[in-house]
């Protein structure tokens, strides 16, 4: 039976080890990390936590709605068992009534048929890291190779646990500045997650110093369920001359190679980006994007365009 949750009905110890034990659990599913991007998040739980999908939720103008937080790529159902259509159907059909409006990101094992929902493919990357250096370096592009010898040639030295701080001041007085929908309170809580990730020992982050001991690139992972999301990086003009960012990827790649861990990018649908993720020898992976809009013509319309702004 699937029972929907408030958040204060929700036991978080049984909520994260239904993480850590479904086949498809991810750093973003867990309470620690939810609680700090959607506070009072609700659920849908089956059974004894066998299955479980967190509900984002928010209100405005007197609506209940469901969005994808930032800095949470995917989330959805997660399981301990097989997870077939039939069953991520019966969960979405399960999301309660008061909820009129929906925007969410399901994960990559989340299947539905397309014909009974709105769903629109959301792309992403994924590297396995289980081979060798040598091996995995071999399926680097040529402009990824060239970018990294830059770098070397720059005299660029990685210093590690970088102050997250740091990193997104970093990013503010440069690619932040041109981000409209990232506002202080977003900044607030990536700072948040990226100081949590670290408390747990779950977080790896690398910098790149130039030869006058400036930093001019970084970027954080979060490990979780045996893999390592790219969750956030800074760059400033400099870094995009001398290579800096292929850099860094490709020091944690060395120093993460030969372990049961994937490498995901967390990915976006920007063909620029794709294009450089794949220079690493990534595979594409495809998730879903799940909406729905149960409002009257001009009230739905106006909660998109308010969402938009305000995420």
């Amino acid at each position: 039976m699937i029972n929907y949750l408030t958040y204060n009905e929700i036991d978080s110890n049984k909520w994260d080890e239904c993480i850590r034990a479904s086949f498809n659990g991810n750093v973003y599913a867990y309470t620690w990390y939810l609680d700090i991007v959607c506070e009072n998040w609700e659920a849908l739980v089956e059974d004894d936590y066998e299955r479980v999908f967190p509900l984002t939720t928010r209100k405005k103008f007197g609506i209940n709605y469901l969005y994808q937080p930032f800095f949470t790529q995917q989330l959805g159902i997660f399981s301990k068992n097989i997870l077939k259509k039939e069953t991520v159907e019966k969960f979405i059909n399960s999301i309660p009534e008061k909820y009129k409006f929906a925007e969410i990101l399901l994960n990559t094992f989340n299947k539905i048929d397309k014909r009974k929902f709105i769903a629109t493919p959301q792309l992403n990357h994924e590297l396995d890291l289980i081979s060798s250096y040598k091996i995995l370096e071999r399926h680097y592009s040529k402009n990824t190779k060239r970018n990294i010898k830059k770098a070397e040639k720059a005299g660029l030295k990685i210093i590690k646990n970088v102050k997250p701080d740091e990193i997104i001041e970093l990013f503010r007085n440069n690619r932040g500045k041109t981000v409209m929908t990232l506002k202080e309170r977003n900044y607030t809580i990536l700072s948040r997650l990226i100081y949590a990730a670290i408390y747990r020992g779950i977080a790896q982050i690398y910098g790149a110093y130039t030869q006058n001991n400036q930093l001019c690139s970084a970027v954080v992972f979060i490990e979780g369920n045996k893999k390592a999301v790219f969750i956030f990086s800074g760059s400033n003009s400099e870094a995009r001359e001398n290579g800096a960012m292929p850099f860094l990827i490709d020091a944690f790649i060395k120093d993460n190679s030969d372990k049961h861990l994937t490498l995901d990018f967390d990915g976006s649908n920007d063909e620029n980006l794709a294009r450089f993720y794949k220079g690493f020898g990534s595979k594409e992976v495809f998730y879903l994007k799940l909406e729905f809009n149960k409002l009257s013509g001009f009230a739905g319309q106006v909660l998109k365009v308010y969402k938009k702004m305000k995420a």
